[in-house]
């Protein structure tokens, strides 16, 4: 499996490639935002690991550019922690934020999980809940006659909360089942993907219907 590194610390994408390398990935790094797009359009990676904050072109405008013709997973490895630059680059189209400094086991574990595809829903399984559709067999969804595009790591949520409609899913579960591993903490990482799928799928996002929090909890999705 290729990764692009896109990062102007060379310090950090050294160790990175190092790291990687040893578990199987093929490497492949760039120092700024324009040489970020140029390499991925040569090399097609599989998955991209981006920094923000880089020369020439931020992250964020990375993003919108790979997104014009790539679904490869993007994780945003950044120290920017605020919420507002989380939210920036998901609604741009990233699949995760990995805030610096990380612990390697745990973007190992991320790596891991937005690179699995394998599909274990029946065939036909639908889910109905509002105006939207969730066709678990063949990863769509829809709201009313318009496909409604996700994120992979969006889908994973939405996919694992429809396969246990009206059930409360604990936080925990969410981890597990997202990123691999309960040993992650949320971080607020749960709380932001359900804001973004809340404002794609539900009504009103600031009163949602049936996306809903369980407080200290986890969440539920009520289906019909």
């Amino acid at each position: 499996m290729k990764v692009l590194i896109a990062d102007d610390d060379p310090q950090l994408v050294r160790a990175l490639r190092i790291t990687l390398a040893a578990h199987g990935y093929d490497v492949v790094a760039a120092p700024d935002g324009a040489a970020a797009i140029t390499l991925a359009a040569q090399a097609h990676p599989d998955i991209v690991l981006l920094d923000l904050g880089m020369p020439k072109l931020d992250g964020v405008q990375v993003i919108h550019a790979l997104r014009g013709w790539t679904d490869a997973p993007i994780i945003v490895v950044s120290g920017r922690t605020g919420s507002a630059d989380k939210v920036d680059a998901l609604d741009a189209g990233a699949d995760d934020y990995v805030t610096k400094p990380f612990q390697i086991d745990e973007l190992l574990a991320r790596l891991r999980a937005l690179s699995r595809r394998a599909v274990t829903s029946p065939a036909g399984a639908v889910v109905r809940f509002g105006d939207v559709t969730v066709d678990l067999a063949s990863h769509a969804v829809s709201r009313g006659a318009a496909p409604v595009h996700l994120t992979p790591t969006e889908w994973r949520m939405l996919e694992f909360l429809a396969r246990n409609p009206g059930a409360l899913v604990t936080r925990q579960t969410l981890l597990k089942e997202i990123w691999g591993t309960e040993q992650i903490s949320d971080s607020g990482y749960l709380r932001l993907y359900m804001s973004q799928l809340r404002k794609k799928l539900e009504p009103d996002a600031s009163a949602p219907q049936f996306l809903l929090t369980e407080a200290g909890m986890g969440y539920r999705l009520l289906a019909e």
